[in-house]
């Protein structure tokens, strides 16, 4: 036992209608990089919120360094040598980067010490931070390098890293994994969650993979497929997305010289965004986090509203109209922020299906709302999604993030929109789930719909779009077939490189 840091045994946790996690045992060593798989809904984020004192186990028991280790909250754990960075940060725009650690620590040094803790860590591990920029202007990457340095400060033994790379471009995702291999050497332990199986492969030496709450298998990442892994997470095999040679019907929607500021003080303005998109054509739209994705999206959705003839569809100028009348006429969107934006999280599914689908559906009777439709309608997004969830009156704030992504997303596409608009559809969605949802939204084109895919995985735009283009700072840049693209021209794109004549960039 002397060569093990984190001894779990047994643990079990249930919530009612589901067993999150049954009798689960495994060991996490000194210096190793564990990963931690499954299919959402498999107890991933039960299992860490436990070692981390955040939620308490029903029945197990764990070691840490051979001491009997059962943290009654984060602070405890921290106190162990436990660190976590979330997939969801928790920052304050408005605050400085030594400001937002400070909040964070539970035993903050005096400002002039932590700003040169800050410097020395940060610079120490290949993360510069500048302890004084405000978080607002920070990319996201930035933004994620707080959440670690705030970690790194407290010295853990162990650091859980929950979907780490979720909002990086390759680059940064480089960056963090030097960073996580010097941790390693050091003797930091890493248990480490993510859907994205490659960069499994390349950084952990050992994987746990769980399903329906059970630890199933355990593999060695370096000598198993992606594929494989992916089959052990779902417990079978499936399918990958098969784009269809389609044709293209006529211009459904433009984009004629789009400008809009932004609403939040941090954000990015929309400045002069034209497009044309065709019926049964899926437009890729890329980019690094924080340059115009979320204002483009408002913009679209009707959240914000600009000059009517700024938007055609279907030969209607809709501008100056806002979400519920462009619903209405079939222009649907998804929103990148799941819980809050895309659904509110003490409502139920049922009721969430009816604040977006009521018109589309005819989920409405003489001013009152048809229950056993919106009932039934939930009902088949859950089925046709693979929701996991008891049912539909479960709130959509006890949903996963995978299984949630899979109800909003699901919620929208079986509208039949004339064209979908949709922000990071497999945002911490598993590689079966992620496969399922591409493939709908090929359904979609296929008959005859237009969409507009906005996404940082450009493998994902790669696979699905037949035309691509990046956002920048606001502007798009020239959009070109996909069939043509090489990953260095998609990173000039999204570095805001313009093409020449013939088409090149440079």
């Amino acid at each position: 036992m002397k060569d093990i840091l984190l001894d779990i045994n047994g643990l079990t946790k249930a919530y009612p209608g589901v067993v999150a996690n049954n009798n689960v045992s495994f060991q996490i060593r000194p210096g190793e990089v564990h990963a931690l798989l499954g299919e959402n809904g498999a107890g991933k984020s039960t299992l860490v919120k436990m070692i981390y004192g955040l939620v308490k186990p029903d029945s197990g028991s764990m070691t840490f360094q051979n001491q009997q280790f059962a943290p009654a909250s984060p602070n405890a754990a921290r106190g162990t040598g436990v660190a976590m960075v979330f997939q969801h940060f928790s920052l304050f725009d408005a605050l400085t980067v030594a400001e937002n650690i400070a909040l964070g620590m539970d035993d903050a040094p005096k400002p002039r010490d932590l700003t040169k803790n800050i410097r020395q860590v940060s610079n120490a591990y290949g993360l510069p931070l500048e302890p004084n920029r405000i978080v607002g202007t920070l990319s996201a990457g930035e933004r994620q390098r707080v959440e670690i340095i705030r970690c790194l400060l407290q010295n853990p033994k162990l650091l859980i890293m929950d979907e780490p790379t979720s909002v990086l471009t390759p680059q940064e995702v480089e960056v963090l994994f030097k960073t996580l291999r010097q941790l390693k050497s050091e003797g930091t332990s890493i248990l480490y969650i993510s859907h994205k199986l490659e960069e499994i492969r390349a950084l952990c030496d050992t994987a746990t993979i769980l399903r329906h709450g059970e630890k199933v298998d355990t593999c060695i990442p370096a000598t198993t497929t992606a594929r494989e892994m992916a089959e052990m997470m779902v417990g079978a095999s499936f399918a990958n997305p098969i784009k269809a040679n389609r044709e293209m019907g006529d211009t459904i929607l433009s984009l004629k010289n789009v400008s809009a500021s932004s609403a939040g003080a941090f954000g990015t303005s929309l400045q002069g965004i034209s497009l044309d998109l065709k019926e049964g054509e899926i437009l890729g739209i890329g980019g690094v986090a924080g340059n115009g994705q979320d204002e483009l999206l408002a913009a679209l959705s009707g959240e914000t509203t600009v000059a009517s003839e700024m938007i055609i569809f279907d030969g209607q100028a809709i501008g100056k109209q806002g979400p519920t009348a462009r619903r209405k006429i079939g222009f649907l969107s998804a929103p990148e922020e799941r819980l809050g934006h895309a659904a509110a999280p003490a409502m139920s599914l049922r009721e969430n299906t009816v604040i977006t689908a009521a018109e589309r559906k005819s989920l409405l009777k003489n001013g009152f709302i048809d229950w056993t439709a919106a009932d039934q309608y939930t009902q088949n997004i859950i089925a046709d999604f693979d929701v996991r969830t008891p049912g539909t009156h479960t709130p959509a704030g006890s949903l996963s993030g995978g299984n949630l992504q899979k109800f909003v997303v699901g919620r929208e596409v079986l509208q039949n929109p004339k064209v979908f608009v949709v922000n990071q559809p497999t945002w911490g969605v598993d590689a079966a789930a992620a496969a399922s949802i591409r493939q709908k939204l090929l359904d979609l084109a296929d008959n005859g719909a237009g969409v507009i895919v906005i996404s940082q995985d450009l493998d994902e735009l790669l696979e699905i779009s037949d035309r691509f283009c990046a956002i920048t700072e606001g502007r798009l840049s020239t959009i070109v077939p996909t069939s043509t693209l090489e990953m260095d021209q998609i990173g000039l794109m999204m570095g805001g490189a313009t093409a020449d004549q013939e088409g090149a960039y440079a």
